[in-house]
């Protein structure tokens, strides 16, 4: 995996922004841009040896982008897996009788079988580790009835780890159909333990549907069979016919379930399940990219219930707030949490439960990549107030300390890390993009000079200062910097390392007053590079269109066109 994400931090070509066309273009785009680049690098208009060599280079590089963008097949190749699609690899099994869109068929089929292959190379650990811990003797001081008498004998809490249960499973592909499933179970409560094996081997039969056989062992053999089958576009089910042996003879069960969708956003489920714990329950689940409702009610033995649950989903916070409600023939719970992304692969989860007769517990949940840590903290057996509120507010504030001091500088640091990791990838590539940005400039000036002096001749568009790059001060600009007999701006030069001036570039892609750029990094326009490696980058344009200044920023990956009204600085 660590050698993927290298190569794709590795900068590859972008032919599409190199012509400066978008990935739409048809083949006349694609012709006109071939020519605009060809009169800007060809070799025979330049006369001085080094500009000739570095001419030859950028217009090899121009028919390159023309050969394969003008050319269904390869582009078809290039946009599925872009230039490294088009070495060897990509065309040892290419036909050329095969139409562009078989051709990207073609790839993702190739792309879903090594996909299959290492799945069969990896076995998928999951598993969970649950520790009950007992602080009840915390707030058993707070009682009512406490005896102030009583002070001389007082003693620290007790907490205490009340039990323990640890799950794992394991996957084991036999064939791209069939697929063996191993899991373990281990508990212990109050002294007491228990565990239990189990082994299931599931078979695709199709696209609508699977069987499965579960072979167990712990308090008792087991044996059950499993299916799936869609029903509809809308609608599957599965059932599980389950035999569990004891000492008293064979007990069966059966537990069926029929799901279908209600819209967009909305699922129901109806379960049936007879003979061990039987039941019948009705569950309605909505999900969107802002929130999870579910609505339940079961109807069994032993219990019976009703719950409703919320969560609404901070996207931008990487975060979720969750509440819920249940009540039924065991008494009643009401539940309220958070949790939080804390890096990408980890999740920290905190929620308090209130309940009658369960009293007040608070549950702690870190799930990191597959595997889940849970505690849940018994503070107390009756409904007292500062359990509820010490059980609120200790996470949050906990939570504030240790992100302040342990999770942000770790996340830093990491950010460093990826960042100076990505720089040491790119820097034989980035010495050679700068290398070439500044050739592309000192050939274009000849072009430059020319559409300068034709804008400004008849008051067109003019860029008088582009600056590309990290501005991490783009608004001071303007108010620290000086402006030129040009009208352009000078700026300080904390900017020297981390921007770079584009005025040239820019200008020669201007055509009949008008600058257009379209959405991807301008990193790989002609004469532009990127000089701050994993940093966020803008662009800062100063132009002046009937004599008048304008001024824009754009982000990095921000499509923009000029002129336009709105970019008019008005004068003070």
């Amino acid at each position: 995996m660590e050698d993927n994400s290298e190569r794709a931090n590795l900068i590859e070509e972008d032919y599409y922004t190199f012509l400066n066309i978008p990935r739409e273009a048809t083949t006349e785009d694609i012709n006109n841009a071939y020519r605009r680049n060809s009169r800007l690098y060809h070799p025979d208009k330049h006369v001085d040896p080094v500009l000739k060599k570095e001419a030859e280079i950028l217009f090899n590089k121009t028919k390159k982008a023309y050969e394969v963008l003008s050319d269904p097949h390869q582009r078809a190749i290039y946009d599925s897996l872009g230039t490294r699609g088009l070495e060897t690899e990509g065309w040892e099994i290419v036909q050329r009788t095969k139409t562009p869109q078989e051709i990207r068929e073609e790839y993702e089929r190739l792309a879903r079988e090594r996909e299959e292959r290492k799945l069969q190379q990896r076995t998928n650990p999951k598993g969970s580790v649950t520790v009950n811990i007992n602080a009840t003797d915390l707030f058993s001081r707070y009682r009512d009835d406490f005896d102030y008498d009583e002070m001389e004998h007082m003693h620290f809490p007790i907490i205490e780890v009340s039990g323990m249960s640890i799950t794992q499973s394991i996957e084991a592909p036999l064939t791209l159909r069939d697929t063996m499933t191993m899991a373990g179970q281990l508990s212990t409560q109050n002294g007491t333990g228990s565990g239990s094996v189990d082994v299931s081997v599931r078979r695709l039969l199709s696209e609508k549907g699977w069987v499965e056989l579960d072979v167990g062992a712990g308090n008792g053999p087991t044996f059950s069979i499993k299916g799936f089958r869609t029903l509809t576009k809308r609608t599957f089910s599965n059932m599980a016919t389950i035999f569990q042996f004891t000492p008293h003879g064979i007990r069966p069960g059966l537990v069926t379930t029929l799901a279908t969708q209600l819209d967009k956003h909305t699922v129901g489920y109806l379960t049936w399940r007879a003979g061990i714990q039987s039941f019948m329950s009705t569950v309605v689940v909505r999900d969107t990219p802002t929130s999870h409702a579910a609505f339940a009610i079961q109807f069994g033995i032993p219990h019976s219930f009703i719950s409703v649950s919320y969560t609404h989903k901070l996207q931008e916070m990487e975060m979720k707030l969750r509440g819920s409600i249940k009540a039924g023939t065991f008494g009643a719970i009401a539940e309220y949490g958070a949790e939080k992304k804390v890096s990408q692969h980890s999740w920290l989860a905190a929620s308090v439960s209130v309940g009658i007769p369960s009293g007040v517990t608070l549950k702690i949940k870190l799930s990191r990549a597959n595997q889940t840590y849970i505690f849940p903290i018994h503070l107390s057996d009756e409904l007292i107030p500062s359990p509820v509120f010490y059980a609120t507010i200790t996470p949050v504030v906990v939570w504030a300390v240790v992100k302040r001091l342990v999770v942000d500088p770790i996340v830093r640091e990491q950010k460093e890390r990826d960042k100076e990791k990505q720089r040491e990838l790119n820097k034989t590539r980035m010495a050679e993009k700068k290398r070439e940005a500044r050739a592309a400039v000192e050939l274009m000036r000849a072009t430059f000079a020319r559409v300068r002096s034709e804008e400004e001749a008849k008051r067109g568009l003019v860029i008088i200062k582009a600056l590309y790059g990290r501005l991490v001060n783009v608004a001071d600009v303007s108010r620290r910097g000086t402006s030129g007999e040009d009208g352009s701006v000078e700026t300080d030069t904390e900017y020297v390392d981390e921007v770079i001036d584009v005025m040239i570039p820019l200008q020669c892609l201007v055509k009949d007053s008008k600058l257009i750029l379209h959405e991807a990094s301008k990193s790989h326009l002609p004469g532009f590079y990127d000089p701050c490696v994993g940093e966020e980058k803008s662009l800062l344009v100063h132009y002046l269109f009937h004599s008048h200044v304008h001024e824009v920023t754009v982000e990095d990956n921000e499509p923009l066109r000029i002129p336009k009204q709105s970019h008019r600085v008005n004068a003070t």
